[in-house]
């Protein structure tokens, strides 16, 4: 057998470690896996993440901040008459 036959097997998470990763509730976790938005396996009646699709779902998650734009003026403010 040839070493470059040997893969090693990915990691996969359970439904609670990825809610312990994500810092979010087991059902939300299980929502994102069941919804498609994290990408799973299932192995018999259990899901399993993949590191690297765990990974994929939280790079896809990050957002730019958008410059804010200077010229843009704000609300215009009106004095009220105080008598």
């Amino acid at each position: 057998m040839n070493k470059k036959d040997i893969t090693s097997p990915p990691v996969l998470y359970t439904v609670r470690e990825v809610a312990e990763l994500l810092r979010v509730h087991q059902r939300t976790a299980y929502r994102l896996i069941t919804g498609g938005s994290i990408k799973a396996i299932k192995i018999g009646s259990q899901w399993r993440v993949p590191e690297s699709a765990l990974l994929e779902f939280i790079n896809s998650g990050w957002q730019e901040p958008e410059p804010e734009d200077q010229s843009k003026p704000g609300p215009t403010q009106y004095k009220l008459p105080l008598e």
